[in-house]
């Protein structure tokens, strides 16, 4: 009996687990059928709603291209329109170009008919003109050729006395305002060109002693004589002379450098461009102590006390500038010891006179180095260096580049005149000197008219005198004119020369 209960247990079970699968299989397949179903469904829907907009995005498109091809069209339009105009302007044109061709044409026949006519006036008009011409040379008795000789020659000398009275109102007007500009000119130009014979104030010779030195002084391949010059800023020329070198440069302060250093290494006998280089640097130290030497030396000669280093430094600086070859540290001493005498003459101060006559030409220091004359750069440094107003003003006035309205002014001014213009001041013997004055004479008297011609101011003006009957006003401008563009051409001379033509007539009678 238990046998047979177990077994309809286990029969029990199976029953219910093969019913429990087919359950759990029919419900697996009810969800699915459901699934699918919603499945079909969104798939329909979605179907759907594609359908839809395609047929929308469709219905858009023909809209599109209905509206593209009415603007074709429309467009299309115009452009046919606007070809219809410019055809219709290309054929009025064109109408009007034919229109005015005509016209030209008329135009042309008939100008060639005026041309015709016009020349047989003027065939006409050449032989009236040919037979007044005949009567006319029958009543004055002279031909045309002589007519219009005379004619051309009263034109002329009209024309001459006119363009004489010009040129001397243009000089009259334009004098006053190129004055003073030709002045600042003229004296940068002279102080800057210091004198005419140029090697005596450019180079410098250095002794050697021997030639054998030469060599040594050039070194392998020119490393030496290259590494002087590039130190010293002079060029070093070593030619055929004998136990010479000259050292030439228009800076006379790096020429001193360079003789002072060329002799050191003479003197040392080592020779090589880092021995070249120690001793130039100690000959730049060494000739800075000579420039301030000097400047104190001067100082004490004259007997100024009180000037400002830097000034003192500027004066021994002077030492190695010139002027027409004078040596500007002995013209301004001179000028000092002039200025200290005129005014003790006339009763002002000639100590102030003294220092003004020492400081006159010290912008000449530093001209090289600052634009303008060396007057006004002068006149900038005492009231720089030194605060005197009076002496300032007396030094920018010494040239005349400013008007002169001090006594202490006039006074400078006459002793740099005296002082430069003394015969044997300047670089010239009085052989020379005698030539030059001679040959500015001699071109003035090589002129017709000319009675008398004297050379004045150390040759730095000519006066003339005319003979009044055959030379006129008029006539002595032109005649100044051309002895100045005679000197210019034949002449050499420093500065500028003033040419003074005069002319006088006297009339003499006696009352009896």
């Amino acid at each position: 009996m238990v046998g047979q209960s177990t077994i309809y247990l286990w029969l029990a079970v199976g029953l219910a687990l093969i019913l429990f699968l087919l359950l759990g299989y029919f419900t697996r397949q009810i969800l699915a059928n459901q699934q699918l179903r919603r499945t079909q469904n969104e798939a329909k829907k979605l179907l759907e709603e594609a359908s839809a907009a395609h047929e929308d995005m469709l219905r858009k498109a023909r809209e599109e291209a209905v509206k593209v091809r009415a603007a074709a069209e429309a467009d299309s339009r115009e452009r046919r329109f606007e070809l219809q105009r410019l055809e219709r302007r290309f054929t009025q044109k064109e109408e009007k170009l034919e229109r005015k061709l005509e016209s030209l044409d008329r135009r042309e026949h008939g100008l060639s008919n005026r041309e015709r006519e016009i020349e047989a006036i003027k065939v006409q008009l050449d032989e009236i003109k040919a037979k007044q011409l005949q009567r006319l040379e029958l009543i004055s008795g002279i031909s045309s050729d002589e007519a219009k000789q005379e004619l051309l020659l009263a034109i002329e000398e009209e024309i001459r006395g006119e363009a004489s009275r010009r040129v001397r109102d243009w000089e009259t007007r334009i004098k006053d305002e190129i004055d003073e500009k030709s002045r600042d000119i003229l004296s940068t130009s002279i102080q800057r060109c210091a004198t005419d014979v140029v090697s005596e104030t450019t180079v410098s010779v250095v002794a050697l002693p021997s030639d054998e030195m030469k060599g040594r002084l050039i070194g392998r391949e020119g490393r030496n004589i290259r590494a002087l010059e590039q130190a010293t800023g002079v060029d070093l020329i070593i030619d055929d002379t004998p136990e010479a070198v000259t050292i030439s440069s228009f800076d006379p302060l790096r020429r001193e450098v360079a003789r002072v250093a060329l002799n050191n290494l003479i003197l040392d006998g080592r020779i090589h461009p880092a021995r070249i280089e120690e001793v130039v640097e100690k000959a730049k130290n060494e000739v800075e102590a000579a420039i301030r030497n000097e400047g104190e030396r001067a100082v004490r000669e004259v007997g100024v006390m009180g000037l400002h280093p830097e000034l003192i430094k500027l004066i021994g600086k002077l030492k190695f500038r010139s002027s027409y070859g004078q040596n500007v540290l002995t013209h301004s001493l001179e000028v000092a010891y002039l200025s200290g005498m005129l005014a003790a003459e006339i009763g002002t101060d000639a100590a102030l006179a003294k220092k003004a006559g020492l400081l006159h030409d010290i912008g000449k220091a530093v001209d090289h180095q600052v634009e303008g004359p060396h007057a006004s750069i002068g006149a900038d440094l005492v009231k720089q260096w030194d605060k005197s107003a009076d002496v300032a003003q007396a030094v920018s006035e010494h040239h005349g580049e400013a008007t002169t309205t001090s006594a202490l002014g006039f006074i400078i001014a006459t002793a740099d005149a005296i002082s430069g213009s003394r015969v044997g001041a300047r670089r010239e013997s009085l052989e020379q000197y005698l030539k030059r004055i001679e040959a500015l004479e001699d071109v003035a008297n090589s002129f017709p008219g000319v009675e008398k011609a004297f050379a004045i101011q150390a040759g730095r003006e000519v006066r003339i005198l005319v003979k009044p009957e055959q030379i006129d006003d008029l006539g002595a401008m032109r005649l100044a004119r051309d002895i100045v563009k005679k000197i210019e051409d034949t002449l050499a001379y420093p500065g500028q020369i003033k040419v003074t033509v005069m002319r006088e007539t006297r009339a003499v009678d006696y009352a009896k």
